[in-house]
């Protein structure tokens, strides 16, 4: 597990999800609250309407962070390692990780928490010896796009997945390993 610590927002705490501590409904309440919008703009993201069975199971392979305040889970992220990623020919290549199930609580977005959270997944990935990250999103959903291209993230290629109904990017940033 991933040593927990406090960020510069005053009281919040990131750390890995505790199955024993930590409610998995309360993760899964997060994740359809937040995928709502997407949802209403005619985007099914499976995380817009999961139950805490498909949260655990999509969290089963990856390092699911949690940012708690206040003892309330604002803010997930799942990053998976380059030898769990799969599905696409980008995702094969063993040099790549992936993150995804990427939410904060409307309440505190714009504050810096997601940049936050994608940061901790990139050391997450170059500790893991990768040298790109990469995310896949719904093709209309120009503003996440706009989001992540902000911050180095790059188009590699289209995929269509079985459980959305949208093409969805692959987006990837090359890590630095300095």
């Amino acid at each position: 597990m991933t040593e927990p610590s406090v960020s510069e927002r005053s009281g919040l705490l990131i750390r890995e999800f505790d199955p024993q501590r930590d409610s998995l409904e309360a993760l899964t309440r997060l994740l359809n609250t937040a995928y709502q919008t997407l949802a209403e703009m005619g985007f099914h993201f499976v995380a817009a309407s999961q139950d805490a069975a498909t949260t655990a199971k999509r969290i089963a392979s990856a390092t699911c962070l949690v940012g708690l305040l206040d003892g309330q889970i604002i803010a997930t992220i799942s990053y998976y390692p380059p030898a769990k990623t799969k599905g696409t020919p980008w995702y094969d290549e063993p040099f790549v990780a992936k993150f995804g199930q990427f939410a904060v609580d409307h309440r505190y977005r714009k504050h810096g928490i997601g940049s936050l959270f994608i940061q901790r997944a990139e050391e997450l990935a170059i500790a893991d010896g990768a040298t790109e990250l990469a995310l896949d999103t719904a093709e209309g959903a120009e503003h996440l796009r706009r989001y992540y291209a902000a911050k180095g993230y790059r188009f590699i290629a289209y995929a269509q997945w079985s459980t959305t109904n949208y093409r969805s990017v692959l987006m990837s940033k090359r890590l630095s390993h300095d």
